[in-house]
């Protein structure tokens, strides 16, 4: 069992349960909704436009921080988006980005 700091508040998401929910995924990524959500062809983090084929499937809230495999918590993400958010939450990611800004300007 793996303990996981999510915002002050430890959850543990063991091996079984990653697993299950990997395999959730899988099959979410076979459906309907998900071929119509790619089809649209947007990144849900950058907006950029990509073919269905350059789309990966990105937990919101990844797995490893207690996040689920269920429609709300899965977007289509361009490849560059999903690499680097990596395992970061979404207010970790809204801080990255804000962080990228911040040395542009």
């Amino acid at each position: 069992m793996e303990r996981i700091d999510h915002v002050g508040v430890f959850i543990e998401v063991s091996e079984e349960q990653l697993r299950k929910e990997r395999n959730k995924t899988r099959e979410l990524r076979k459906s309907g909704w998900w071929k119509q959500r790619i089809a649209a062809g947007k990144c849900y983090y950058c907006a950029g436009s990509f073919s269905a084929r350059e789309l990966t499937l990105d937990h919101v809230v990844p797995l490893v921080r207690g996040g689920r495999t269920t429609r709300g918590n899965c977007v289509p993400a361009c490849k560059l988006c999903n690499s680097k958010k990596q395992d970061l939450l979404p207010s970790e990611w809204q801080e990255y980005l804000e962080h990228l800004e911040r040395q542009v300007d």
